[in-house]
């Protein structure tokens, strides 16, 4: 929990990953492309203070995680959204096994998400199955532009995507995360274009598509779709640390979020250990759309509150404390009736 000027914030880090992309690791140059760009987004986009160095960048473990993200990170809760990457590393890039352990040693802090790739065909259907009972599974994190053999990249919308989301819906996995953002070396920023995400959220009304990174550089695109699917939200890893380096960028991010969509609908998102939740709760407390950007409304505590960690709470029924609740809390968006895909 964080407190400032005596409000209490509860905080729910949506987006966090356990990764090991150290050199032993790397299955060819493309994990050290990979690692080396998310290294590059951390110099960039954190202050001095927050940096890294890229040995420790490498890997962190799940002891300094919980000391990041909890101890000193302010979060009450992380959910963990992994990505497998097995073209680029042996083991995969994010820790399954090590990520796992924790969840179910801190079952009141962490939760599991996994992920699933359509182009696994039928033994991935069944391991879906598998893997949502053993590891009790709430959601997965999808990576549309990993390489799978000869294919760089598949689409929501396929009919192999469609055969998952459809055992999703038979197993309880509700919540469909989505790299739909920047792109990472050497993936390629096609296969990350959000406009497959319109095509889900309408087909699977009973799912929600929580798009990671909030669809940048397509913010207007994604916003376009969201605000007429309800089931639709925006995570902002990536997006936040905007507030150091370019505040009038993030700024036109999170006025046009909530112009668009509504204060029900965005996830805070460290994205650790791309970056560490403390320095990132503290600023968006302080943050404030500047006076000139009048087109959007100044942002309010209740609005930071939800989106700091009661809306994430609200998706993935975490118990909040009655006292750290505002006025209007969260509503989730009623289910309609499930469509035909």
């Amino acid at each position: 929990m964080y407190t400032k000027d005596g409000e209490k914030y509860f905080i729910v880090d949506a987006h966090i990953a356990l990764w090991d992309a150290r050199p032993e690791n790397q299955r060819n140059v493309h994990g050290k492309q990979f690692i080396d760009c998310f290294y590059d987004y951390h110099r960039n986009l954190s202050p001095d203070s927050e940096l890294w160095s890229y040995e420790e960048y490498l890997y962190q473990g799940g002891e300094r995680l919980m000391h990041d993200v909890f101890e000193v990170g302010y979060a009450d809760h992380a959910i963990f959204q992994p990505a497998r990457l097995g073209e680029f590393y042996r083991k995969g890039f994010g820790q399954t096994a090590e990520a796992l352990e924790l969840t179910r040693k801190h079952p009141d802090k962490l939760t599991y998400n996994h992920y699933f790739d359509p182009r696994d065909g039928e033994r991935g259907l069944d391991r879906l199955r598998q893997d949502a009972e053993e590891m009790n599974l709430q959601g997965v994190k999808l990576y549309t532009a990993d390489w799978h053999g000869d294919s760089r990249g598949y689409k929501l919308s396929d009919p192999w995507t469609y055969r998952y989301l459809e055992v999703c819906r038979e197993v309880g996995i509700k919540n469909i995360h989505v790299h739909k953002g920047p792109t990472i070396r050497p993936l390629d920023r096609d296969a990350f274009d959000v406009a497959d995400v319109d095509h889900v959220a309408t087909d699977f009304t009973d799912l929600n598509f929580v798009v990671e990174h909030c669809g940048l550089p397509r913010l207007e695109d994604f916003c376009w779709i969201a605000t007429q699917e309800p089931n639709v939200y925006a995570g902002l890893a990536v997006a936040i640390p905007f507030m150091h380096t370019r505040p009038r960028y993030f700024a036109q991010i999170i006025g046009e979020l909530l112009y668009w969509l509504d204060e029900n609908r965005i996830f805070f998102s460290s994205d650790y250990a791309l970056w560490t939740p403390k320095w990132l709760v503290e600023t968006f407390v302080d943050f404030q759309i500047p006076e000139d950007m009048s087109e959007y409304a100044p942002l309010t505590t209740d609005q930071k509150k939800k989106i700091l960690g009661l809306n994430a709470a609200a998706v993935y029924g975490i118990p909040v404390p009655e006292e750290l609740q505002v006025a209007n809390p969260p509503q989730l968006a009623e289910p309609q009736a499930v469509a035909v895909a």
